[in-house]
């Protein structure tokens, strides 16, 4: 068989969900081809890089930020780290009851059944702002790795500014 022209992946990947007994009446916000969006307000910010999203379902969404990690403030059996309480405090600031668009990539829930999304708060790339802050470390898991590059760039540029948990923490 020949190369598939680029333009027709998209129609094949809705064919092969369609032949495997799904119609388009079962295409729903955790299925939707890499990439969609979705909006919806932050209910709750539970820490520095995970929030609960009203995206009009029965219940709000657990939303985990792709490509960045806080320290932990809520994780059981874990003391809350260092820079831990101000990374959610800078989360709630730029998320907090706010209107939010969570762009996906290629794996859509992580293994706790959160969405995975990058979050933009208006035009601010949240996900960003928190690396660039010294709040967030980059934290690349393939395949959702459309950012990891900036994520990277942005954090060494805190690291030599000595911003955030850069000058609070020992690293």
């Amino acid at each position: 068989m020949g190369r598939v022209p680029r333009l027709l992946l998209p129609l094949a990947a809705v064919l092969a969900l369609l032949g495997a007994g799904c119609d388009a009446s079962t295409l729903t916000a955790t299925t939707r081809p890499s990439g969609g969006a979705l909006e919806g307000r932050v209910v709750k910010v539970v820490d520095g890089d995970t929030i609960r999203v009203d995206l009009g379902g029965p219940k709000p969404e657990r939303v985990r930020y792709i490509g960045i990690d806080t320290p932990e403030s809520v994780k059981p059996g874990t003391p809350v780290q260092c820079y831990a309480k101000a990374a959610s405090a800078a989360n709630e600031r730029l998320v907090g009851g706010r209107r939010v668009r969570l762009v996906l990539d290629v794996e859509e829930r992580d293994r706790y059944g959160r969405l995975l999304a990058y979050v933009y708060a208006g035009s601010r790339f949240v996900n960003a702002e928190l690396v660039r802050g010294g709040y967030a470390l980059p934290l690349t898991i393939p395949p959702n790795v459309r950012h990891a590059d900036a994520f990277a760039r942005l954090a060494r540029e805190a690291r030599r500014a000595g911003t955030g948990l850069w000058k609070a923490c020992r690293q």
